[in-house]
């Protein structure tokens, strides 16, 4: 197939870029970087979802759109525009073509537990910050379309530069402070099993839909976070504070740093993510796209 993979110069959509063009498809891959992904195998284009879309953009089979202002931090507009806006450019330029749509499980209400949320759950009425805002309006951007809408949760992995490798930059004098201690369960996403979800939602004959992406199994983050920090030859305990406690601190950061018009250390987003059960239900995906997860493993995680 010749497929377009937008976001190509981050980690999810380079990834995804890297393993469809070793599965021997023609990719093109798009992105806002100026030295972006590269295969040998493999074209990688400059565009900027604001701008109108290059010659490359045409003669393509599908599309797994990556692109994203991923910032719980971002101002409205420009989450909008770039995660709103782009969609919209994406669907236009690529009109007749697989649409698979990277969302994020952040859609769902982070006011409270996601319990093994399932896809039709009832849309919050308000969001923590921009990009799930942002994101849900992505989706009903594409509601009644044929595209297939990917919800991953947490997505790690080789490349990653986010989510494991940010706990240990906040690593004080040997101890990792977390909301509830990340005693809770979450539904992680190893790059690997999102690559065989995109695998399976590039079939021109599947369904179209919304699905949960995540490893096999929940798992306790702090069990996690413990190995990866041991892998990490990072020595470091994890340090408890009440969720109820974290949550006014982030709150106390985030209208300090609206006041000084800068970033704040600690945002109610951050702490909803870590200090409270993220696990989903992936019965859909299993059923309606043969989607087969293995369970999350750290594997490899030394060389990250």
């Amino acid at each position: 197939m010749r497929i377009a993979v937008t976001g190509a110069s981050g980690f999810v959509g380079g990834a995804l870029a890297t393993a469809l063009a070793d599965d021997g498809h023609q990719v093109t891959g798009f992105g806002r970087r100026p030295h972006g992904w590269q295969h040998p195998r493999g074209n990688y284009v400059i565009w900027d979802l604001d701008s109108a879309a290059p010659d490359e953009a045409h003669h393509i089979d599908a599309v797994v759109h990556c692109a994203a202002l991923a910032d719980d931090w971002a101002p409205r507009d420009a989450a909008m525009r770039s995660n709103l806006g782009g969609t919209r450019r994406v669907l236009e330029t690529f009109a007749g073509c697989r649409f698979v749509h990277m969302s994020t499980s952040s859609v769902y209400d982070a006011f409270r537990p996601s319990v093994m949320a399932r896809e039709n759950e009832p849309a919050p009425h308000r969001h923590l910050s921009s990009y799930p805002e942002s994101k849900a309006a992505a989706e009903r951007l594409l509601a009644g379309t044929d595209a297939v809408i990917l919800r991953p949760h947490a997505v790690y992995g080789p490349g990653d530069t986010t989510l494991l490798p940010r706990l240990l930059q906040s690593v004080r004098h040997g101890r990792l402070v977390l909301p509830a201690g990340a005693q809770v369960r979450h539904s992680l996403t190893h790059i690997d099993n999102l690559t065989q979800a995109v695998r399976c939602a590039l079939d021109p004959d599947g369904p179209s839909g919304v699905f949960n992406i995540a490893d096999a199994e929940p798992v306790y983050l702090a069990e996690v976070i413990t190995e990866f920090l041991a892998r990490a030859d990072l020595p470091a305990r994890i340090i408890a504070i009440p969720f109820s406690a974290a949550w006014q601190a982030a709150r106390f950061a985030e209208l300090r740093a609206a006041l000084r018009h800068t970033r704040p250390r600690l945002t109610r987003y951050a702490v909803s993510q870590l200090g409270v059960e993220r696990t989903f239900d992936i019965a859909a995906a299993r059923r309606q796209l043969g989607y087969r997860p293995f369970t999350t493993t750290l594997s490899g995680a030394e060389a990250w």
